[in-house]
């Protein structure tokens, strides 16, 4: 079974478009392209990636396709696309058509003041066709939108969707019953997978524990079930808080307790079944 780190990034580091990046984030503002990455995977015996969108432009898009014909551990993208066009549909058949890697999509739901946008008119309109082209949605919120995305996934039980990041739980501040409660009820719809990914940023940057962690992960385990979850490093953000090796070995002490099967699901096999790699 190929390993698969299902969650990471590139960008040329713009400070006007990704003025996500702030100046407490110093590590991560300037570029972050594959040869940056493959070395790391390497030495990890990672196999593959999928490559996220961090802007919301097509322009994105065609910028981590161009990098998936050079680089062949690049084994799917998720993209965006604006949902909520007229034309979504073209630009789905598009994506279909010419571009195979392109796997899924993304919107940065938890940035939109309004917190039920992802339940819009025009916004459910474009996931409708979403899976008639084949193509997975990464769901990016905070805990607080998880009853907005429970209502979303209920009224598409044969699109597949993906929880980035456990939805974000505020792990810095040990918060975990009301994310607990939100995200047991997501995880009965059996179309939603969750990454287990982000987490290391989600704790205190500078003095987490392992053990910061446990709590979150035996959640989701017993929610989705191994064969619901799927690894990813949020590399290079993860950068922020110890870096790709750390938040890796967090995994592999946590999930030692697991079968060779179920391991073997979790990172890499879920994220092939999910994305069609």
């Amino acid at each position: 079974m190929l390993k698969i780190d299902a969650h990471q990034h590139f960008w040329k580091f713009d400070p006007v478009r990704d003025n996500w990046i702030t100046e407490d984030m110093a590590v991560i503002r300037h570029d972050f392209l594959p040869a940056d990455l493959l070395p790391i995977l390497q030495r990890n015996e990672i196999d593959g990636t999928v490559l996220v969108q961090t802007c919301q432009t097509e322009a994105d898009n065609h910028f981590m396709l161009q990098l998936t014909q050079e680089n062949d551990f690049i084994k799917g993208v998720v993209g965006w696309v604006d949902l909520r066009a007229e034309n979504i549909e073209d630009r789905l058949q598009h994506y279909k058509e010419h571009h195979p890697k392109l796997k899924g999509f993304r919107h940065v739901l938890q940035a939109e003041p309004n917190e039920q946008f992802m339940l819009t008119k025009k916004f459910k309109r474009g996931i409708g066709f979403l899976n008639h082209y084949g193509f997975t949605y990464d769901i990016l919120i905070y805990p607080l939108h998880l009853k907005y995305a429970e209502t979303l996934v209920a009224e598409f039980p044969d699109q597949k969707f993906v929880v980035d990041h456990l939805a974000k739980p505020l792990i810095k501040n040990k918060d975990i019953d009301e994310w607990k409660q939100d995200m047991e009820a997501l995880s009965k719809y059996k179309n939603v997978y969750c990454k287990v990914s982000g987490m290391l940023t989600e704790a205190d940057w500078y003095s987490w524990r392992t053990a910061d962690f446990t709590p979150y992960l035996d959640v989701v385990f017993s929610a989705f079930g191994a064969n619901r979850l799927m690894y990813g490093s949020d590399w290079p953000v993860c950068k922020l808080a110890g870096g790709y090796n750390r938040a890796l070995e967090i995994l592999k002490i946590y999930t030692s307790k697991l079968s060779h099967h179920e391991q073997n699901k979790f990172f890499g096999g879920n994220a092939i079944d999910f994305y069609n790699l």
